[in-house]
């Protein structure tokens, strides 16, 4: 399926004749020491040297040519592209082939979770210099809840206290 859906984009066209020239250039590399012996038996070295010379730099020239034609037809769609990549892209439609609507919608949900996760990792990172502080409220809180126990004690025996001279008193 991956196959039957990948087209070539003109962007990548250029690097593929790229790297086919590279390759062809690596080729020349390997070859180019035959030519060499090759071409110094047959003929003098001045004419050799500058036979070999023009055609590398033919060579060169072509291969920069065509750089230069790209990088032309790029310059002349600069507006368009600034156009583009200002323009904001939640605002159109984006194309998507029916086969990748499943995963899209997957890669939403997780988004979302992971927009809802990232939001509560924050404010516990917001929360990390207001630490010391909430110790020592803690701290404070829990002497003064030690302090009301040991008050409740002491309330509850003497409620204990008067409930027993109570009784005696209705005993007698």
């Amino acid at each position: 399926t991956l196959d039957l859906t990948c087209r070539e984009t003109p962007c990548f066209v250029k690097f593929s004749e790229m790297e086919k020239m590279a390759n062809m250039q690596a080729e020349i590399n390997e070859v180019q020491p035959l030519l060499l012996s090759v071409y110094a038996q047959h003929f003098s070295p001045w004419r050799f040297n500058f036979t070999i010379s023009f055609y590398f730099t033919g060579k060169k020239c072509k291969i920069l040519q065509d750089m230069n034609t790209h990088l032309e037809a790029v310059l002349k769609e600069k507006r368009a592209l600034r156009k583009r990549l200002i323009k904001p892209k939640c605002q159109e439609s984006l194309p998507i082939e029916a086969t990748y609507h499943k995963c899209l919608v997957e890669l939403l949900t997780e988004a979302l979770t992971f927009i809802e996760n990232l939001e509560s990792h924050l404010q516990s990172v917001r929360s990390i210099p207001q630490i010391p502080n909430m110790m020592k409220n803690m701290d404070t809180a829990l002497t003064k809840a030690e302090v009301l126990a040991m008050d409740l004690e002491e309330l509850t025996e003497q409620m204990l206290k008067w409930g027993e001279l109570q009784k005696e008193m209705y005993s007698d």
